[in-house]
């Protein structure tokens, strides 16, 4: 029985960094040199392997991400049964949403980095990238949207979020748990996040440029105000608690929903924005009243760029604001 045949498309990342001559570890190996690197992974599947980038994570930019995704798009269309992305982990959480957001079908996406180097002692990496393609090449996990797979855990993407700065297991879901581990050498799965549709289409417009401003004590909204005159074309506030901001800051919020989108998000690591509880100038009730979105169950990082992909492909605010309704919360399981 032929294996089934799975893409690796390694964008950089610690898992493929080296010790450079000025001391500190920088990206230089290729998915190849990854796979390599790796036991066992010939008996998993056919490996194709690809290197587009050799980025830290905190260097890529949406235009990289949507390049995967029309790349993921063509070739999962195809002969691939399933693809592996690989990269740095201090943006996974982000691309995950964004490949979810912009890949469709049935077939298996996994995102894997790895907290330490190559060379560092207990290193994660070949672990990581054995357990993401036993789960790519799973039939189990068909149907499941885009997943990220560290530490023998699989996350789906909506809730998936880096929690720890140094720790093998540094990914968690806080809302609902990992869906599922990987045992044995087999994908086993005890939850099921429902599947959202892929938005319309991959982005084509101009890029948009969203804040993330995060609200504080003592906060007087200055920097909110001085969004449109530094090009910005639509905001995230991530606020206190259920979605409270300091009362300086609704005048503001007024004023800006008539020039951009503005979206109420937390900065409380998981739950809800609430809509219909608390009153008071700034509350979640006001902000909401005077015009700005819920992130709903989102967190800052993932509504700021599903903001930025939705300014790339719709001017209508009703459409923007239903794409926020069905990604906050998702369709009923």
């Amino acid at each position: 029985m032929a294996l089934p045949k799975v893409l690796l498309v390694s964008l950089g990342g610690t898992i493929t960094m080296t010790r450079s001559e000025s001391g500190g570890i920088v990206p230089t190996l290729s998915a190849a040199d990854l796979v390599a690197a790796v036991p066992g992974i010939e008996a998993v599947a056919a490996i194709e392997a690809l290197s587009p980038l050799r980025k830290p994570g905190p260097s890529l930019v949406l235009d990289d991400l949507v390049a995967v995704a029309a790349l993921l798009r063509e070739r999962l269309a195809g002969d691939v049964d399933g693809a592996v992305v690989i990269q740095g982990t201090d943006t996974i959480e982000e691309t995950a949403f964004v490949l979810d957001a912009l890949i469709g079908g049935d077939e298996p996406v996994v995102v894997t980095g790895a907290m330490r180097g190559p060379q560092a002692a207990g290193a994660d990496g070949p672990a990581n990238l054995l357990a993401a393609t036993t789960v790519a090449a799973s039939t189990a996990a068909r149907r499941r949207g885009v997943l990220v797979v560290l530490n023998d855990e699989i996350h789906a993407a909506r809730l998936v979020q880096k929690a720890h700065t140094a720790l093998p297991s540094a990914f968690r879901s806080p809302l609902g748990g990992p869906i599922g581990l990987v045992i044995e050498g087999e994908a086993c799965f005890h939850a099921r996040t429902p599947r959202l549709p892929a938005l319309a289409g991959l982005p084509s417009g101009p890029g948009r440029a969203v804040a993330l401003v995060t609200a504080g004590l003592d906060d007087d909204g200055r920097l909110l105000a001085a969004l449109p005159g530094l090009g910005f074309s639509g905001a995230v506030v991530a606020g206190m608690g259920v979605g409270h901001l300091p009362a300086a800051f609704a005048p503001v919020v007024s004023d800006l929903v008539e020039a951009m989108p503005i979206v109420l998000a937390s900065r409380v690591e998981t739950g809800p924005v609430f809509a219909r509880t608390y009153g008071f100038p700034g509350s979640e009730i006001d902000v909401l009243t005077r015009g700005a979105l819920s992130a709903g169950t989102l967190s800052a990082l993932k509504a700021r760029l599903l903001l930025m992909l939705l300014l790339r492909t719709e001017e209508n605010r009703e459409a923007i604001e239903r794409e926020f309704r069905l990604r906050a919360v998702g369709p009923p399981a």
